[in-house]
């Protein structure tokens, strides 16, 4: 019995919690429900030698103020280990791939506010790549999920119409199939893990 009180108690709680935050957010006249956004991490185009031709395009809904859920969409490509650090080794010449690969990303994510702009998230890409030699030819096709984790903060901007989230992040993909020999003998001496910056922006509505 005791159990099931606690357990209704709790229930209540949580209901009542989240008829708080819904009556916040219709009191706060500045409070938007939808966004849309991109990354600045797109200015890397601006690379002649090895421009990713990155492209991110972000959508996303806030079930409550605190709690988001988020798509994203990326494509780019890349011709070097995903595990090289930044530093001496990335793009250093003999370490990069021959040839490079192209891929199609769909995203799924989860945001959670813990105090004030700050927040943590953890995303699911499904990365669908196309690898090419250097001669461009196709050599084969592949599939990385990668989990991505970020710890940021975001600053809004014109009563909360635009918003800026830098955030430092970790990328780690637990799933990696059908790389050819000769990229896998290249990416072999990393890890599977990447520390990365996040520099989203976004248009509320």
């Amino acid at each position: 019995m005791q159990k099931k009180i606690l357990g209704i108690g709790l229930a209540l709680v949580l209901a009542g919690s989240l008829q708080v935050n819904a009556q916040i957010a219709k009191k706060d006249s500045t409070y938007k429900k939808w966004f849309i956004g991109s990354s600045f991490l797109m200015f890397g185009n601006l690379d002649k030698t090895n421009n990713p031709e990155y492209i991110q395009l972000n959508a996303g809904y806030r079930i409550t103020p605190k709690d988001v859920v988020q798509f994203r969409f990326k494509r780019s490509i890349y011709a070097w280990p995903l595990g090289i650090p930044f530093g001496p080794s990335f793009d250093a010449p003999g370490l990069n791939y021959p040839g490079h690969a192209r891929i199609l990303a769909p995203q799924i994510g989860y945001q959670r506010f813990w105090w004030k702009g700050v927040y943590t998230s953890v995303y699911a890409l499904n990365a669908f790549e196309k690898y090419l030699d250097e001669n461009k030819k196709k050599i084969g096709n592949g599939y990385t999920l990668y989990l991505d984790f970020y710890l940021g903060y975001q600053f809004k901007f014109f009563k909360n119409r635009f918003f800026f989230e830098p955030a430092i992040g970790i990328s780690y993909w637990p799933v990696r199939t059908n790389v050819p020999a000769s990229f896998k003998a290249v990416e072999q001496r990393w890890n599977n893990y990447f520390i990365q910056p996040g520099l989203d922006f976004g248009f509320n509505f």
